[in-house]
């Protein structure tokens, strides 16, 4: 099987800018005005031109300010403070302190358009320091 990742924006190209300058995604297949592919995860993340106040899913509303989401992406990164440096100077915004567990760090972000992420940054052996099976 294989995942692909969309996300809906209202505008595709500052989009297109902020992931690419956050994460450094490569841009690969543009879909018209309307979306456009990108790469660079181990899964391929589609960015779709959605309106504001569209209809998505369960007959909501698209709303593009910071919003809660039961699913999130983490981006596992191998320095969290530069990935993080380069996230805020991309647009991001910060959601709290960076945290650190047995496992690695991590720090919650937000896009410009209110979607959450995580950087995570594994330590030692990452999730295996706390698995118990």
């Amino acid at each position: 099987m294989k995942l692909l990742v969309n996300i809906d924006v209202p505008d595709v190209r500052k989009a297109e800018a902020f992931y690419v300058a956050a994460f450094g995604l490569t841009p690969a297949r543009r879909f018209g005005d309307d979306s456009v592919e990108l790469l660079g995860f181990e899964s391929p993340l589609y960015l779709l031109r959605k309106d504001a106040g569209s209809i998505g899913a369960g007959a909501s509303a698209r709303q593009y300010a910071r919003h809660w989401t039961p699913v999130h992406c983490d981006v596992v990164v191998d320095d969290l403070d530069a990935a993080l440096a380069r996230a805020l100077a991309a647009g991001a915004t910060q959601e709290g302190s960076l945290r650190e567990a047995d496992w690695g760090r991590i720090v919650a972000i937000a896009d410009p358009f209110g979607h959450g992420w995580c950087l995570l940054q594994f330590l030692g052996r990452g999730y295996d320091e706390i698995a118990t099976t």
